[in-house]
Order: C-alpha cells, then structure tokens, then sequence
C-alpha cells in the first residue's frame, strides 16, 4: 500500500478537519495508508525533537467523527524557517525516508508555496485553499470563509438589534489582514452601511465621521461601520494620542505612537458627531474557531477526495479550487499567479446607499 502524507499549515480555518476526514476515507477506499503530520511543515523538520510530536498514521477510526469538530485535529503553526532551500531539502527527504509518496497542503498562499518548493524538490503535492481571509485569487472559496462570513454576519444581526434600541452606531471589526472579503460579505449581508477595507487606501478618519453625520442627518443613529483588521494600515496619517489625551469617554490608556484601533476609532468618531453614541465590537477569533458551515463542509469533503484522485493517478503539483461554483484543479504555478480581486462594485454600492 502507498503511504500518503496530509497537513494543515497556516491559520486553522473551519472545515481543516473535514478535509482532513475526506482525505482519510478516499485514501482508505483507494488502499493508501495516510500519515498525518503535525503543526504544518514545523512537523516535517523535526521542529519538536520528538518523531511521536510530529507524525501519526491516521486510520478512519481516529478521523470519522472529526469532520465537524472546530480547530485542526493535526494543528498547525507558521514555519519561516520553510523558506530556506536547505530545510526543504530537509523535509522533503524525511518524506522520502517515511515512503511518501504524496502530500496533500492543506492552508492558505504561504502554505502553497511550502508545498510548491517541496514539489521542486521532487514531492508530489496537491493543495487545498484554508483560509478564512478568501485571498487566494484562483479559486471563488477557501474553506474557511463562508463560515467566518456567518459568524460575523450573526454577530452583527445581534449588535444591530441593540443598537435600534438605543439609537447607537456600531464599529464592527472583523478578520481581513489584505483582504476586505469577509468585510465586504459581512456588510453585504447585513444592511451596514459603512465599509472599510485593507483595498480602500489612504482612508481618513473625517471620511467616515462625514459618512456616519449624513446618516445621521438623515434619522439614522444606529449605523453600522464595518472595518476589516488590515484597513488601519491603510488609513491617512492620523495622531491618535493627540486627539485622545484628554478625552474623558472612557477609560482606555492612550499614549504617544497608540495605533488606531476599533475602540479608537469608534470614540474619535463619536467626537466628530457629536449626535449619536458609537460602540467598538471586536469579533476576533470567534470567526476561527467554529464547525464548518455547510458550504464549507461540503467543498471539503469534495476537495478531499478530488486531491487523493490526482495523487492516486499521478496528476500531481497541483491545487483544488471552486471556479463558477464548480470544484476543478490547476497547476500549483499558475494558480499563485493569479492575484486575488476585490468587488468593488458592491463596496461602492455599500457606502453610497
């Protein structure tokens, strides 16, 4: 029987685990038996000093009933040491020295291209997109995704509720370090009316006190101003300290070189008003750490299988990806080509309406 190897690299995003499982039960129907490796390419160099640390032979019985379990049951971690070419020549022979014969990636670009290096060396790899951000630009889901979108969309239904009971605005920052697409689905989904993304550049702080103050003006106090985390980097200068120093609103420290963040924001905002209150939610790892939405579970168990059939024929250095709603596979090469796009047409359409 071939011995095939599976990981998880990168951010853990819902729907790791049933990919995980899809992998488990293709392999097992096709005679491979499946070596899963711990904490991403961190268990392929030995990281932990403990062989037992960094590898286990998964059976079905250990796999079947993760499918839905938040997290990664094989954890993951961040590898920077993974870009020098002598510790992917490492890795790549202690997959040799285990009989394996392919590895299914299962994470988001920079996990990618661990698997694209070690494909150059020789490693058969199939890739699967895990990335709640959806910044893949090849493929129209990454599992992950759809899931974050609807803890955030149910997260921010609940801070509009409330804030219709004390015509209160909301600053809502959700996940998205270069990416503004769980913002965007978020808002789109919810009827905000503010959107700030990581693509949105040079934004100011004045833009969206002006835009939350229109609102206003027209009898509506209970705005929702959605902010994706990577959009601060993005913003125009602004002296957070000078303008918070002696502001007595809240309890908060301030000091010299304090980065703008939602609870600043939502404060500073609120000052430029004057006629609505404003409150900072931050949804955090919540939009990690949930079972898989349906879509999610459903692309998994197909993406799954769909890598264990190109290892099992050969049809190999490749990616699974969704393209007009369809699961299909491409070169791993040309899929990291292709830049991820944002919608700007419906950004657009959110702020203006």
């Amino acid at each position: 029987m071939a011995n095939i190897a599976v990981l998880t690299s990168g951010g853990d995003s819902p729907g790791m685990n049933a990919a995980v499982m899809s992998v488990a039960r293709a392999a097992n129907l096709m005679g491979m038996n499946l070596i899963g490796i711990k904490r991403g390419f961190n268990g392929l160099i030995g990281k932990s000093g403990n062989l037992e640390e960094d590898i286990i032979h998964l059976s079905l019985d250990q796999v079947l009933d993760i499918a839905d379990l938040p997290g990664t049951f094989l954890r993951t971690a961040r590898c920077l040491e993974f870009k020098d070419p002598a510790v992917q020549e490492k890795a790549a022979a202690f997959l040799r020295s285990l009989d394996v014969k392919g590895l299914v990636v299962i994470g988001g670009d920079g996990s990618f291209l661990g698997a694209q290096a070690l494909a150059k060396k020789g490693i058969p790899t199939i890739g699967i997109p895990g990335t709640i951000d959806n910044d893949l630009g090849y493929t129209e889901l990454s599992l992950g995704f759809d899931t974050a979108v609807n803890v955030c969309m149910e997260a921010v239904r609940a801070i509009r509720a409330t804030g219709r009971s004390h015509d209160r605005a909301a600053v809502v920052e959700v996940m998205g370090r270069n990416c503004g697409d769980i913002a965007l689905n978020t808002a789109l989904s919810t009827g905000s009316e503010i959107l700030i993304v990581p693509e949105m550049k040079n934004w100011s702080v004045d833009d969206i006190a002006n835009r939350l103050a229109a609102l206003v003006e027209r009898g509506n106090k209970r705005a929702t101003i959605i902010i994706a985390e990577g959009a601060y980097k993005q913003m125009a200068p602004f002296d957070v300290y000078n303008f918070m120093k002696d502001y007595t609103g809240g309890s908060r420290p301030v000091f010299p070189g304090s980065p703008m963040d939602a609870y600043f924001l939502s404060r500073i905002v609120e000052h430029k008003v004057m006629k609505t209150e404003v409150r900072a939610n931050i949804i955090g790892y919540t939009q990690r750490g949930n079972q898989p939405s349906a879509r999610d579970a459903a692309f998994a168990f197909e993406a799954g299988v769909v890598a264990v059939n190109l290892l099992k024929h050969g049809d190999t250095n490749r990616v699974v990806g969704v393209h007009n709603g369809k699961v299909f596979h491409m070169d791993i090469e040309s899929a990291l080509a292709i830049k991820p796009s944002f919608n700007r047409r419906m950004f657009n359409m959110v702020n203006a309406l």
